[in-house]
């Protein structure tokens, strides 16, 4: 069983940067693929970014050169820097696998882009 946590999230205007974490409990994080999604009001959750178990990543398109993810399998614990960041990447930001599973859904981590 694995339990994701995110945090980081906040308050940030336009240009800036965050850096979110989601810290997994359970031995087999080493072994999934890992996502970072986001929800914004009133539409679907996409997917933002993903990470094999061996540090390759996949970013969709209007994340590429703005965000980036990256692991550390000794902490349990995957990441996302985002820069540039710009009011329409408001939105809840959750980590799962890749693909998500239901069980693994957190709370989440708000992240709020506005000057």
């Amino acid at each position: 069983q694995v339990q994701l946590v995110e945090s980081g999230g906040g308050l940030v205007q336009p240009g800036g940067s965050l850096r979110l974490s989601c810290a997994a409990s359970g031995s087999i994080f080493k072994s999934l693929r890992m996502a970072w999604y986001r929800q914004a009001p009133g539409k679907e959750r996409d997917l933002v970014a993903t990470i094999t178990q061996g540090g390759s990543t996949y970013y969709a398109d209007a994340m590429k050169g703005r965000f980036t993810i990256s692991r550390d399998n000794a902490k349990n614990t995957v990441y996302l820097q985002m820069n540039r960041l710009q009011p329409e990447d408001t939105a809840v930001y959750y980590c799962n696998c890749l693909p998500p599973l239901v069980r693994y859904w957190g709370q989440g981590t708000q992240v709020t882009v506005s000057s």
